[in-house]
């Protein structure tokens, strides 16, 4: 191989290097998307199929349709799994103070999951509220809970009646008997402070 050859190979690889950290990060910006929306910011309006355990709701899931309630998003996983099931059996266990039986509390738990296996699920462990089969994952990309691929992280919201996020944990620690103390806490505080 000629000199003015390997020079030319090496202004190529030179080339390379200096764009690929903009591949690299034009390949990264969906992980923006992980970014969880902030408090203060009105919810994304999005329509979903929701699940109980009686079955396919007869009517999608529309955000904007329960203004005047407080609507707790609770992306999850993986239905059945172990941190998952503990998650969703405390939700259960706790409705009733919680969630306040449902009453202009409205709780929906958002997985990638079919909408058979949600409502096998839902059967199974008398879950007392609604899920959601975000199979296209629209609303976790919406929510910063989905990249885009893969299962959603467990991120949750607390919609106050007005349509704003009144409280956000992108990390929600199901083992904890603190954070269901400090969700009911914002449930309550999105409910009287409006």
């Amino acid at each position: 191989m000629s000199i003015r050859s390997r020079a030319a190979r090496f202004v190529a690889v030179l080339a390379v290097a200096a764009i690929a950290p903009s591949v690299v990060g034009a390949q990264a910006a969906p992980a923006a998307a992980l970014t969880p929306l902030k408090v203060g910011e009105m919810a994304p309006d999005f329509t979903v199929t929701v699940v109980t355990a009686a079955g396919v709701a007869a009517k999608p899931f529309k955000l904007s349709e329960h203004k005047g309630e407080t609507v707790v998003l609770a992306f999850f996983p993986k239905a059945r799994t172990r941190g998952c099931t503990v998650q969703m059996e405390s939700y259960r266990d706790q409705y009733a103070q919680t969630f306040q039986g449902g009453k202009k509390v409205t709780l929906v738990g958002v997985s990638i999951d079919s909408d058979t296996a949600l409502i096998s699920w839902a059967t199974d462990a008398k879950f007392p509220f609604h899920f959601a089969a975000d199979t296209d994952r629209k609303v976790g990309v919406a929510y910063g809970a989905n990249g885009g691929t893969g299962f959603h992280k467990r991120t949750l919201y607390v919609i106050d009646p007005t349509g704003k996020i009144s409280y956000v944990t992108a990390s929600f620690n199901q083992m904890s008997a603190d954070a269901y103390t400090e969700l009911g806490n914002a449930i309550v505080h999105a409910g009287s402070s409006h």
